[in-house]
């Protein structure tokens, strides 16, 4: 049986297909399964799916940007050579069915895969769909969704179930003793967890960075600054922070899986933007969290994210013209006045998760299949 991924413009959509194959091949280890996966082309996306065994097919990928930009006019050619470039792949595998994650990189298998009768599942983790997904909600016999079907937009509720959004579980694994060891924390403060994403954030950096030895006289930071941003907070930090204080501060360019699962179970409390991924770890995790949405998101779908968790209690959001750096020293200190706030912020997160999401479309994908 062969089952055929889309996807592709951030790490968000890779990683919930991870969760998903390596469920399917924990759960049904007997069965003979296939899996492959077209997207744009990516190094890093190619790598990870490569070590799951998951065979990459690229293609091109246009992406249509809400503001004005020449690169809209070439994009615009890109589209149909990859609608032709996925149609060639798919008629070649003649896949069993097809998962889309969504982004602008699976446009041209799902429609492609229309074209050819092609059995197709979708899986939306934003409250506000991107246009793919929205594009392609047509052609879909389910939507998947992480967030509750009253709460997420756009389609028609019969074609909704709510599943959460898909999380691999070794994320859900870590020690905070192993923490310590690979981040050589000291252990004397509470730890908080800064999250960049695979590109980083500038501005959060930038903001961190303004009261970073404030920051470090009561807590200890594990900081994923994202490759590109690594060597200028790493220098910047260098020059503002005392000799003393060095030690309560551990950036890191990006957390690979591993590392991510230790900083996770370390962390008293995280640090990040809203894409739904991270919010679905943070709430697996039962971590107390504070959310600073990318006012740049298409459908402002993080700011929308980010109100929906902080609903259930479980999260302070803080939306970026908010984001002076000593209004987040403040909030810091005032979330660790009380151990009760963050207790109850736990318990919030964790009512709101959905750690099987993965499981259950994988069962999904398989009873389709029988």
């Amino acid at each position: 049986m062969k089952i055929l991924f889309a996807g592709g413009g951030t790490a968000g959509h890779i990683f919930p297909i991870i969760a998903i194959v390596r469920e399917i091949k924990t759960n049904y280890p007997y069965a003979e399964f296939e899996f492959f996966y077209i997207g744009p082309k990516d190094k890093f996306v190619a790598g990870l799916l490569s070590r799951e065994g998951i065979q990459v097919r690229t293609i091109l990928a246009g992406k249509l940007r809400r503001y004005f930009s020449l690169q809209n006019i070439i994009d615009i050619f890109k589209i149909p050579v990859g609608v032709l470039q996925a149609f060639y792949h798919i008629f070649v595998i003649s896949p069993d069915l097809i998962f889309s994650k969504g982004g602008y990189g699976s446009f041209p298998a799902v429609l492609s895969g229309h074209l050819l009768l092609t059995p197709i599942f979708l899986h939306e983790s934003d409250v506000s769909p991107g246009l793919a997904n929205r594009l392609t909600s047509k052609f879909a016999l389910e939507i998947f969704t992480a967030f509750p079907v009253e709460k997420t937009e756009y389609f028609p509720t019969g074609k909704m179930i709510s599943v959460g959004n898909p999380i691999r579980k070794e994320i859900l694994m870590g020690s905070r003793e192993e923490a310590k060891k690979i981040f050589k924390l000291t252990g004397e403060k509470p730890v908080i967890l800064i999250l960049g994403g695979s590109q980083g954030a500038q501005r959060i950096n930038d903001g961190f960075l303004l009261v970073l030895p404030d920051v470090l006289r009561d807590f200890e930071i594990i900081h994923q600054t994202g490759r590109l941003n690594f060597q200028q907070v790493k220098n910047e930090a260098e020059v503002v922070v005392s000799e003393e204080l060095r030690e309560h501060y551990h950036p890191l360019p990006f957390l690979e899986e591993q590392e991510m699962a230790q900083a996770y179970q370390a962390a008293d409390l995280v640090v990040s933007r809203a894409g739904a991924g991270t919010i679905f770890e943070i709430a697996a995790l039962g971590k107390p969290s504070i959310l600073i949405p990318l006012p740049e998101a298409a459908q402002n779908h993080q700011v929308r994210n980010a109100y929906a968790f902080s609903e259930s209690g479980a999260c302070l959001v803080i939306e970026e013209n908010n984001f002076g750096p000593h209004f987040i020293l403040e909030r810091l200190k005032y979330l660790f006045s009380d151990p009760k706030i963050l207790a109850e912020m736990s318990e919030k997160a964790k009512e709101f998760s959905r750690p099987q999401a993965a499981s259950i479309i994988a069962g999904y994908l398989v009873d389709y299949l029988k």
